[in-house]
C-alpha cells in the first residue's frame, strides 16, 4: 500500500518530465563546451591579439549568461516548473541587475564631479 502511494506521488510530481542521465550528460557537455570556448578566448585569442579585451569581455558575459541559464534551468529544475514560479524568480533578478547598472552609471557621474 505505501509503495503504491509513494509511486503515485512521484508520478504526480514528475509530470513525465525531469532529468535523466542522458539529459544531465548533455547539459554537462554543453557547459563544458562553453567553458572551453571561454578558456580558448582568454588564453589564446586575447594574448595573441585576435580579440581585444573590449571585444572579449562582452563575449565572456554572453557565454557566462548562457552557462547560468543552463545551470538554473536544468540543475535547479526551473525548466520544469510552472511559468508563474519562474517569473517570480526571474523578474526580481532582472530588476536587481537593472538597479546595479543604474547605480553603477550614477556612481561614474558622481566620480566625474570630483
Amino acid at each position: 500500500m505505501s509503495s503504491h502511494t509513494s509511486d503515485a506521488a512521484h508520478q504526480d510530481h514528475d509530470h513525465g518530465e525531469g532529468m535523466t542521465a542522458k539529459k544531465i550528460w548533455k547539459v554537462f557537455f554543453i557547459l563544458l563546451g562553453i567553458t572551453v570556448v571561454e578558456f580558448f578566448i582568454a588564453l589564446y585569442c586575447v594574448p595573441r591579439g585576435v580579440f581585444s579585451i573590449n571585444v572579449a569581455n562582452p563575449i565572456y558575459i554572453v557565454l557566462t549568461l548562457a552557462k547560468a541559464f543552463y545551470i538554473v534551468a536544468y540543475f535547479m529544475h526551473l525548466k520544469f516548473e510552472k511559468v508563474a514560479f519562474v517569473y517570480s524568480i526571474v523578474v526580481p533578478i532582472l530588476f536587481i541587475i537593472g538597479l546595479i547598472l543604474v547605480l553603477t552609471n550614477e556612481s561614474h557621474h558622481w566620480i566625474s564631479l570630483r
